[in-house]
């Protein structure tokens, strides 16, 4: 069965993500420990027992998510063997989606990740910036939004491009108050204001792309495997020298994950696996395609079922 996985991103991560894995699977423990080592400091202690505060930290969410979707991977591969056709991350993801291409090496992954985190979180003093999801609109009528609340040295422009009726924009706090207010106004479902801590990919994230240019810089990128969805454009990537530049304008362009979803069956992948926390790709794959299976790979039940109904397609289509 060709097979395509996927990896979230900032959002996805809860207290005790990971725990049942490496408890139950060598290659999963061995990740977190790597992790830890790598990093200096027990983020396998963070992702498994928290505190929340501390794991909601963007600095502590973004490798300790990488990690988790890491070591959920390596359990599964492990078990069961399966190599993908092809792969995507939702923002953050796409780092965990080239360690898995064998593109970026997991430790210095782990610790750009980082560095990302403290660099995007810094870029926009808090409570400056913000961001929103905005249901029930087309990508038209968001930007027509945005482009309706950004003047005066204000701005708001869509962020996440997630599913048909599902865009999150982001921005000054100010305009993107205003973008929820007149969204309701053009018939909105719900649109509601995010728990974050920072208008990731927009404009207003341009001091962390230039604080990690010498951190994407320094990385070493390796031949890839399968090709990987970017973010930026939506297109498959085989190319390694196309890495770099890809993360790093990743920082400020909108997360294209509609539009990338497009790309797996084309792709010759007949199913996709979600490793990581949460099943929030999973979700947002039910509004893009209903009729493409996205199955999850978080604890010890979810990675059996999995294989198991991997095993049992393949042995059908036999």
């Amino acid at each position: 069965m060709k097979v395509a996985f996927l990896f979230p991103g900032q959002g996805a991560q809860r207290v005790g993500m990971g725990a049942e894995l490496a408890r139950d699977f060598a290659a999963a423990r061995d990740t977190f420990n790597e992790a830890d080592e790598a990093l200096g400091f027990k983020l396998s202690k963070l992702c498994f027992e928290g505190p929340e505060e501390d794991l909601r930290l963007t600095a502590n969410t973004q490798p300790a998510t990488l990690a988790a979707s890491v070591a959920a991977l390596r359990a599964f591969e492990a078990e069961y063997g399966v190599k993908a056709e092809i792969a995507a991350g939702h923002s953050l993801g796409e780092y965990s989606a080239l360690v898995a291409a064998g593109a970026l090496e997991f430790p210095a992954a782990l610790r750009a990740v980082r560095e990302r985190g403290r660099l995007m979180q810094e870029a926009c003093p808090a409570g400056q910036g913000s961001m929103a999801a905005l249901i029930g609109l087309d990508l038209a009528a968001v930007r027509e939004v945005c482009e309706q609340v950004s003047h005066g040295g204000q701005l708001a422009v869509p962020a996440n491009l997630n599913a048909p009726g599902q865009i999150v924009i982001a921005g000054h706090a100010g305009a993107v108050k205003r973008a929820i207010e007149i969204a309701k106004e053009r018939g909105a479902g719900k649109s509601v204001e995010l728990k974050v801590s920072a208008p990731f990919h927009s404009p207003l994230m341009q001091p962390a792309r230039a604080g990690m240019e010498p951190v994407i810089a320094a990385l070493k990128v390796s031949a890839l495997r399968f090709g990987v969805i970017a973010n930026v454009t939506a297109e498959v990537n085989h190319d390694p020298a196309r890495v770099k530049p890809l993360l790093l304008e990743q920082i400020t362009a909108p997360v294209r994950w509609e539009e990338s979803m497009a790309r797996l069956g084309p792709s010759g992948a007949a199913s996709a696996l979600e490793f990581g926390a949460g099943r929030v790709l999973a979700g947002l794959m039910r509004r893009i395609d209903k009729g493409f299976k996205v199955r999850s790979v978080e604890d010890t039940a979810s990675l059996r079922a999995s294989g198991q109904a991997l095993a049992e397609e393949a042995a059908q289509g036999a």
